[in-house]
């Protein structure tokens, strides 16, 4: 009896199994159920595309540098060779071939969102697009040449951004309309994720700072991104974290004020730092020759290199060493100098108009406020580092205005989430201060200007459109995306 029952049961559950089988075949073979793969499959190629070309960039990233290093291993003084040949490379590759690619490339992709309008015309192909994925890589590459203070996860964003964008343009009539402003801002997000490593800080990238858009809209394409970018990243490059795992130890409620005193200043440096680049940027644009802008490139080179014949390599590239031995080397102390040749680094290398990001010099700087903080107060080496960290994630805050994503990228950076309080505590007493000085972060005030020259070329073309015949110009019909 028993072995009839559990005989009934089997073909109870076979038929069950088939049922459902043959139901989810049905539903397969619907036109929704194909829509639904084809929506999602753009994203998916993107994604691993941002992730192969980030992984290529910043394997070569790494080797310039090092190649920097041994040059002026060879002679301190040949940074007089290498910084201005390299600044003025960076420069005219980006003046030359694609004037925007220069800069971080985050103010380009906001710009280019806000401008990717399905129904009235798409012109984000003026931020992003394929000739600016080469420009940006080899002009970021020709910065680190020279030694340029600058990083490389700006530009990656940039680069994913037309990844994403370029896909999107290839799709055939016949697929399912894709939103191009969904795949803009899932480009950004992916992108941040393969350039550090940092699936969540991608997610809250693109929420809080490429996009106002209440996440329901567009999470399911963000969260397929971030998940397929970080694990090609992973695969190629293995589980890494971008800053290793620094002791820290468990401070108390004491300890607050300490956070807070390194909060307000890095965040106020972060804002500083960025008033200066708006600065230096307005009166480079002044310079209206190229033979002004040449000089004005030669001399940050020249600025460039006194900084580091007077302080050592501390100045070079992105600083990721520097950060590391603040982290891990015990004998590491910090100083004024570090702190102000961190600062002033990134601001010559950054002004003279070539590509390279603000993200990985602004932790840097960070780290050195909240290194040169902590020394007055005699911390074990774990609270030092949680100084650090914090003084890193408030001087982000203070560029980017961004405060999640601060302190989420620099808790997965290091993946000790035992400092989580602390960290959002200094991203907020950052944004705070930042705020004081500026209400709009440098990468608001970059978009707006970039939107303004838009418009005002709009309406130079409409200008001459309206004064010139239809019958005189023959086809008026202009391509969708002129460039490559």
């Amino acid at each position: 009896m028993n072995e009839k029952k559990q005989e009934a049961w089997y073909e109870d559950v076979q038929v069950r199994i088939s049922a459902w089988l043959e139901r989810w075949r049905e539903r397969v073979k619907s036109s929704r159920a194909k829509d639904l793969f084809l929506l999602s499959l753009p994203y998916q190629v993107a994604a691993v595309l941002t992730s192969l070309i980030a992984v290529g960039f910043a394997q070569l990233f790494h080797l310039i540098e090092e190649l920097n290093l041994w040059i002026l291993g060879l002679h301190p003084y040949l940074v007089l060779a290498s910084a201005p040949f390299g600044f003025l490379l960076s420069w005219w590759l980006v003046r030359r071939f694609s004037p925007m690619a220069a800069g971080s490339g985050i103010p380009q992709l906001t710009a280019a969102i806000e401008v990717a309008n399905d129904r009235t015309g798409d012109r984000s192909w003026k931020f992003l697009n394929l000739r600016i994925i080469l420009v940006k890589m080899a002009s970021s590459l020709a910065m680190v040449l020279g030694g340029g203070a600058v990083g490389r996860e700006g530009p990656t964003i940039q680069i994913a951004g037309s990844v994403y964008r370029t896909v999107h343009k290839v799709l055939p009539p016949f697929w399912p309309k894709v939103s191009r402003r969904v795949m803009l801002i899932t480009g950004g997000a992916a992108g941040l994720s393969a350039a550090f490593n940092t699936p969540l800080g991608g997610i809250v990238f693109a929420v809080e700072e490429l996009t106002r858009t209440h996440i329901a809209q567009f999470r399911t394409a963000v969260l397929t991104a971030v998940i397929i970018a970080g694990m090609t990243a992973q695969w190629l490059l293995g589980p890494y974290l971008y800053l290793g795992y620094p002791k820290l130890e468990p401070v108390g409620f004491s300890f607050m004020y300490k956070v807070l005193l390194i909060g307000v200043l890095a965040g106020a440096g972060g804002a500083l730092f960025c008033r200066g680049l708006l600065v230096l940027d307005k009166f480079k644009r002044s310079l209206a020759s190229d033979r002004g802008q040449v000089m004005y490139v030669l001399a940050a080179a020249l600025a460039f290199s006194v900084l580091f014949l007077l302080t050592g390599t501390r100045v070079l590239g992105s600083g990721k060493s520097l950060l590391e031995s603040y982290l891990f080397d015990p004998e590491m102390h910090s100083s004024a100098t570090d702190v102000l040749m961190r600062f002033l680094s990134p601001l010559v290398s950054f002004s003279a108009g070539g590509a390279g990001g603000i993200f990985a010099p602004a932790l840097t700087a960070g780290a050195t406020v909240g290194g040169f903080i902590a020394q007055f107060f005699d911390p074990s080496r774990g609270e030092f580092n949680v100084m650090v960290l914090a003084g890193m994630v408030a001087f982000l805050t203070g560029v980017t205005r961004s405060p999640f994503t601060s302190a989420i990228l620099v808790l997965e950076m290091t993946d000790r989430h035992s400092a989580i309080f602390q960290l959002m505590y200094a991203a907020s007493f950052g944004y705070v201060a930042a705020f004081a000085f500026d209400r709009k972060s440098y990468y608001e005030h970059m978009k707006e200007r970039l939107l303004h020259n838009l418009r005002s070329e709009d309406a130079r073309g409409s200008s001459n459109a309206a004064r010139t015949s239809p019958s005189s110009t023959g086809n008026t019909n202009v391509p969708d995306d002129p460039t490559p």
